[in-house]
């Protein structure tokens, strides 16, 4: 059976005041950082946008904080597009047996509005030109499977919509009783309308996921709320969709959705899509592999496989990858460590578990499997904590000394997002050596070589690397400077190095960043 995830729990307890205000407008960031006179909503169409296919994943991060890390670290660094947390606007609970304002409202959608807790429609088109400015694309997290829940006992706002959850009413789409799943309706012949079997695709669904209502997506008409919604935000220059809850949409109600919806402002094309397929059904009709139709699907497989060997097992066993069973193929993966949900129910590796984490981010940059997504949420104490966030629950700008985790910005994930920039026209692993159970080397055509040491000492060991002769820039300590190396210099000849690695370190080196040059 199917875990129930921990998102979206719904036992609510006191009302809250209404929400009507929202964070001041704050202007566009331009490329050189400063800031224009006043926030834009035009899209920015035939910007420059990076290559490659890595995604940072700023979860729960405000709109100006996405904003200034695209142009201050992720365009630079060769970032290809940032995912963004829910836009829409939710419930505001000031009150819940998990605290107040859980992370999880923003999965509670009362409307497609875009004034939420993580900032305005002003300040979410200003940030899409500033990323799309950098050269950075933006997928949003969507939620088009349910709105707010039925049983939420207040109706608070964040941009002071009304909706009334018992009787399935949300004004502001608008959505009414008969545009939802209900109890033994034709659709969902179950007596109390929730998921109890999760291998049966008909009440996988079209019932109720933890009392979320449950939209209709058999009728035309939710279709076209839905596709509208999703073409306003490609209207303010979003690139694609995280599609959450995906695995609960009927294949071929989504496909009509997306055939609905328009190709992207920025590049002309149709806009990227990965679905969330939770793995644990034993239907196949239910497992990753029968959604890759509509879509890439999330590896959660694959982010499994990696805390799996980097916990309990060994780094050489990283090389009975292709053995794996895995959700899909690498071509329609979008591949992860960990995500919101993942590293909550300890599924996952985490920021938790320190030098494991870092070291499994590096190895799935290097690895060709996939198109990688990199996280950064907030650190957390319990499981439906808060972003950190104002008395309104408001959520604050992204400080990274406090609250934050921001391992995208960091020397060691910068370089490693340049490293597979560089080595994308070798798509093969080549070389791969164990000199210890936890520590290995490999590389990637000529392009590329790196080395990770899970392992409490350093090691010292020769590898083949691949690459021609020369005196190559580790790129996880700083790449090139002015003159040689920023960081720590690697010697090739004869096509080998000898090299040291930290203990619960990695050394990456790549074709294009030799010093001198």
């Amino acid at each position: 059976m199917q875990r129930a995830r921990i998102p979206r729990r719904l036992p609510l307890l006191a009302a809250g005041a209404l929400v009507l205000g929202g964070l001041a407008p704050a202007a566009a960031l331009l490329p050189d950082g400063t800031a224009s006179a006043a926030p834009s909503a035009t899209p920015s169409a035939g910007a420059s946008l990076n290559a490659g296919d890595v995604t940072a994943n700023l979860w729960e991060w405000n709109w100006p904080s996405v904003a200034a890390a695209c142009t201050d670290h992720l365009g630079p660094a060769g970032y290809a597009a940032v995912q963004v947390a829910p836009p829409a606007e939710s419930v505001s609970l000031a009150s819940t047996g998990e605290g107040a304002h859980p992370w999880w409202e923003v999965y509670q959608p009362v409307s497609y509005d875009l004034t939420s807790r993580l900032g305005t429609r002003a300040q979410f088109a200003a940030m899409v030109t500033a990323c799309h400015n950098a050269g950075v694309r933006v997928y949003v997290d969507a939620v088009i499977n349910h709105m707010a829940g039925h049983n939420n006992t207040v109706n608070t706002t964040y941009g002071g919509s009304t909706f009334d959850p018992k009787g399935f009413s949300y004004p502001a789409v608008p959505y009414g009783y008969d545009d939802f799943h209900h109890a033994n309706d034709g659709y969902c012949n179950d007596d109390d309308a929730g998921i109890d079997d999760w291998n049966d695709k008909s009440e996988v669904q079209n019932c109720e996921l933890v009392s979320l209502s449950d939209l209709k997506t058999q009728s035309s008409y939710v279709r076209g709320k839905i596709a509208g919604y999703l073409n306003d935000l490609i209207g303010l220059g979003v690139d694609g969709f995280r599609v959450d809850a995906a695995k609960h949409i009927d294949q071929d109600d989504f496909a009509a959705i997306m055939n609905a919806l328009d190709d992207t402002t920025a590049e002309g094309r149709r806009p990227y899509i990965a679905q969330e397929v939770f793995p644990g059904a034993s239907n196949p009709e239910l497992k990753a592999a029968a959604f890759t139709r509509n879509g890439d699907v999330l590896g959660f497989a694959y982010a499994m496989g990696l805390k799996a060997q980097f916990q309990n097992g060994t780094l050489a066993n990283l090389s009975g990858i292709p053995s794996w069973s895995l959700d899909a193929d690498g071509s329609q993966t979008y591949a992860m460590v960990t995500n919101h949900d993942t590293e909550r129910d300890g599924s996952t590796l985490s920021y938790k578990n320190g030098s494991d984490y870092t070291l499994a981010n590096y190895f799935m940059l290097a690895y060709p499997y996939g198109k990688p997504a990199v996280y950064d949420g907030f650190t957390w104490s319990s499981k439906g904590q808060s972003p950190p966030a104002d008395s309104r629950g408001f959520v604050t700008g992204t400080d990274c000394s406090a609250g934050w985790q921001c391992s995208t910005r960091s020397t060691g994930m910068k370089g490693m997002v340049g490293w597979r920039n560089a080595t994308a026209s070798a798509p093969a692993v080549s070389n791969f050596t164990a000199t210890a159970d936890d520590v290995i080397g490999f590389s990637r055509g000529s392009r590329g070589w790196i080395g990770l040491n899970d392992s409490p000492g350093p090691s010292t060991a020769t590898y083949r690397t691949g690459l021609a002769d020369g005196v190559y820039c580790d790129v996880i300590t700083g790449g090139t400077g002015s003159g040689g190396c920023a960081g720590t210099a690697v010697t090739v000849s004869g096509g080998t190095a000898t090299v040291t690695i930290p203990a619960g370190g990695a050394v990456a080196v790549h074709a294009d960043a030799r010093s001198g040059t």
